[in-house]
């Protein structure tokens, strides 16, 4: 059994990590509060201008070449791994990790053999877990969470579009987490160029007579890229919300779990202290009997 000393040290050390995980789970609900609302004022906006670009796309004439839709054989990848800079947030990170993991044993295992699987990191938990795992990895980008912007979104997508324009890589993905509520992320493993057109939207589009102005391949010049990097900085946000929602629900837990431990810890401690408070009782009553008998 441990003794008095110890246990009450642990007491202390508990009790002061419950004060942390408490102060860092006001610190995310406040961020929480400020990445909730962006993702839900974003949200409209990025899924009507990619309904718009995905109508557009199936009503164009096949002479206007849409070359961001241009499909080729995957030989050389670019993943984009999108996790946080901080850890302590339960598993957010991990399942990010095994996300892309998975998605490259599922759709490109020659490709990871031959190396040409290329992993973009957002967020130095991506960066430092697939560095370690040798891959190649484009480090420029990793740290986009420091003072999130449209515009530092906007040079990210566009080294990931140009690469897929100039050929050098054949396919994008992005791998992030979708938030859905406070203890709710979904990682999505999804397609980000070639573009992939909806069926759905499809077939709605060839019912609807569209007048261009100025012109099909204007406009799709203007349109297509401006909605590939909506759609970029909407991932973002949507990790970014789901961070801040994982570790304040982690911070709940070790809260929580903090609080109990105290408990089998106080007890254990008053346990303790008086079987020591009875063994000095005894220790001194048969002290004096000892000096009774002599």
């Amino acid at each position: 059994m441990p003794s008095l000393k110890e246990v009450r040290s642990r007491i202390v050390s508990i009790n002061s990590t419950q004060q942390i995980t408490k102060a860092m789970k006001m610190v995310s609900a406040a961020k929480l509060r400020r990445a909730q609302d962006a993702i839900i004022q974003m949200r409209p906006y990025a899924q009507r201008l990619s309904g718009i670009l995905n109508n557009l796309s199936a009503a164009v004439e096949d002479n206007v070449a849409n070359p961001f839709a241009q499909e080729r054989a995957p030989g050389r990848v670019l993943i984009i791994a999108i996790t946080s800079d901080r850890g302590l947030a339960g598993a957010f990170n991990t399942n990010v990790m095994k996300g892309v993991m998975a998605q490259i044993q599922e759709r490109y295992p020659a490709q990871a053999a031959a190396g040409n699987v290329t992993i973009m990191p957002v967020g130095k938990k991506a960066m430092d877990a697939f560095s370690r795992r040798r891959f190649p990895v484009i480090g420029e980008y990793s740290t986009l969470f420091v003072g999130l912007n449209f515009a530092k979104a906007r040079t990210a997508a566009e080294f990931a579009m140009n690469g897929f324009l100039n050929g050098t890589y054949d396919r994008v993905d992005i791998v992030y987490t979708e938030f859905r509520n406070v203890v709710t992320q979904i990682v999505k493993r999804e397609q980000f160029l070639p573009i992939l057109p909806s069926p759905v939207q499809q077939q709605n589009a060839n019912k609807i007579d569209y007048i261009f102005e100025p012109s099909q391949a204007e406009i799709f010049q203007e349109l297509v890229p401006k909605s590939l990097k909506v759609q970029f900085y909407r991932a973002l946000l949507e990790s970014n919300a789901s961070e801040h929602g994982a570790r304040m629900t982690a911070m709940d837990k070790a809260t929580d779990n903090a609080k109990e431990l105290l408990k089998e810890l106080r007890l254990q401690y008053n346990r303790s202290r008086q079987a020591a408070i009875t063994k000095e009782i005894l220790e001194i009553v048969g002290g004096a009997e000892a000096l009774a008998s002599s």
